[in-house]
């Protein structure tokens, strides 16, 4: 049986917990985390990111993440704490269950960039 959206989004959502800002930055405050960033580059340019994010597009999250690939960036690490968000928090739980399907074991889904900004969250333009 073919997955459609509403499957795929139910797994992920089961997969990664989804954590508030408040949350996320409790967790960056005890170190060993990467803050992802996963919207494309032009909703970064439009609005800046979360400050110390990593961006790195939905479409090449895989090949950033694995250490195997001739284009992994040392940001990652499966040892660390992974923070991510999108633009609503669909596509960070995606990510997120790709990136736990990857070995990436503690991996949180933190919402919207609107949500992180909106509790007061440092942003970088």
């Amino acid at each position: 049986m073919a997955l459609g959206v509403k499957q795929m989004m139910e797994a992920a959502n089961a997969a990664v917990p989804k954590i508030t800002p408040a949350e996320a930055r409790e967790k960056i405050a005890k170190g060993n985390t990467l803050l992802l960033d996963i919207r494309d580059g032009t909703e970064v340019q439009a609005s800046g990111k979360a400050a110390g994010a990593v961006h790195v597009s939905r479409g090449l999250l895989e090949f950033r993440a694995d250490p195997d690939s001739p284009t992994h960036d040392k940001n990652f690490s499966r040892d660390k704490t992974v923070l991510i968000y999108c633009a609503s928090g669909g596509r960070a739980a995606l990510a997120g269950k790709l990136l736990k399907d990857m070995g990436y074991n503690e991996v949180y889904n933190i919402g919207g960039f609107k949500d992180w900004a909106e509790s007061g969250g440092a942003v970088e333009k």
